[in-house]
């Protein structure tokens, strides 16, 4: 918002993210982030705080604070958003707009908006829509702009917010404005349905495993079919991260909660589909020591749930190696930018910095989060650098003709 002219204050409780914010260090790996943080602070038009008075002199109050998976169930805890919401009501001014980012549950924003009401200000619900990773670029060109208002199609808060996103709608990005409940459905049935595809693929890994058929043909077929496109059809270790599982979960619970088990038993199935790849992995890996991993050194090469993202919520490629060291394996994990958060939260997990060092002394390698420079290594390089030259490919990015001409 501020590369685009805005005057922007960002605030947050957590006192030493604010302090790296404020010194142009952006807190987690996203790429193309640290330049326009560096640009909006020599800009003047950026700054951060951890007192919430300065909230009082905005006119427009994006909240974006997290709704992550409550520790006691599948719902979302609204806890930090229900917080934010009531500490600002006192700091809004009439006629001021609070913008809702945080995903929630159907239902949610009609309930916030009797309290924003009260203050004198107006609540819009605008879903983001960002990929990890991709983040930066999201946000300065979406394919859509959703609203979801107390009254739809219009709204004195959505002009104003139509003033913040102008040079989107001149470039013609689609705007759509709707009901709140609508706008909270957009958002979390995209993740759920793109889970769905993620698990729906790996379904039918399974039975092609079972029939004997090559699941990557498969899929290279159903991704010319125009009805059904290419996007989330990669079979291999699934899906992770900060919103897919806990939005699919959440989902799963609203849906039981608004009577429709059908729907819940689908999106529970999707989960449980997900949840069992990294055992398959460990299969796989077994199969290829002969029976079983225990006693064996193995390489985990990468560990963030996707690449370009430090992100660790959720990784699959992190349940892997804690899997197969529960299994008896000597694990040796490496990865260009999650190492670091690993290493504190998993310290169980032996790591490595460079691939080169992981796979030393390998008995077998195993590629789980599909870097760049991981689907790039030279097959007949790797060889010289561990003995077993046995490698399980748990994302389907490696040629396995090119690889087995290696050795």
């Amino acid at each position: 918002m501020a590369s685009l002219g805005h005057s922007v204050v960002g605030i947050d409780s957590d006192r030493s993210k604010v302090a790296r914010l404020q010194a142009g260090e952006a807190p987690f790996f996203e790429p193309g982030l640290p330049e326009l943080l560096r640009e909006g602070l020599a800009s003047g038009r950026l700054r951060f705080t951890s007192d919430l008075d300065a909230a009082a002199a905005c006119r427009l109050h994006f909240v974006c604070v997290g709704t992550p998976q409550r520790a006691d169930g599948l719902g979302a805890d609204l806890g930090d958003l229900e917080a934010v919401v009531t500490s600002l009501g006192p700091k809004l001014r009439n006629g001021a707009v609070l913008v809702g980012k945080s995903t929630v549950p159907v239902g949610t924003a009609r309930r916030l908006a009797r309290a924003v009401s009260a203050a004198g200000a107006e609540l819009v619900w605008n879903p983001e829509f960002l990929r990890e990773g991709h983040a930066v670029s999201d946000t300065l060109a979406p394919d859509r702009i959703v609203y979801g208002l107390a009254t739809p199609p219009s709204s004195a808060g959505s002009g104003v917010i139509d003033e913040l996103y102008q040079p989107m709608l001149d470039a013609g990005v689609p705007r759509l404005t709707m009901s709140f409940e609508s706008a909270e459905l957009v958002k979390t049935s995209a993740n759920s349905y793109l889970a769905l595809r993620v698990s729906f693929i790996n379904g039918v890994a399974d039975m092609a495993d079972a029939a004997g058929a090559d699941v990557t043909d498969v899929a290279s077929a159903l991704r010319l079919d125009e009805r059904i496109g290419r996007l989330f059809l990669n079979p291999g270790l699934g899906f992770g991260g900060g919103c897919l599982p806990k939005d699919l979960r959440a989902l799963t619970l609203r849906a039981e909660q608004l009577g429709v088990p059908k729907t819940a038993s689908l999106l529970a199935a999707v989960d449980q589909i997900n949840s069992a790849r990294p055992d398959r992995v460990v299969d796989l890996a077994a199969e290829a020591l002969g029976g079983s991993v225990a006693g064996h050194r193995v390489a985990v090469l990468g560990l963030s749930f996707k690449p370009l993202s430090d992100d660790i919520r959720n990784s699959q490629s992190v349940v892997l190696a804690k899997r197969l060291a529960a299994a008896g394996a000597e694990v040796v994990a490496t990865d260009p930018q999650a190492a670091r958060l690993a290493r504190q939260e998993h310290s169980s997990l032996g790591y490595a910095t460079t691939v080169r060092e992981a796979v030393a002394g390998a008995d077998l390698v195993v590629l789980a989060t599909e870097w760049e420079e991981y689907r790039s290594l030279n097959p007949v390089a790797v060889a010289t650098w561990t003995q077993a030259r046995a490698v399980v490919d748990a994302r389907l990015v490696l040629d396995p003709a090119e690889w087995s001409a290696a050795g």
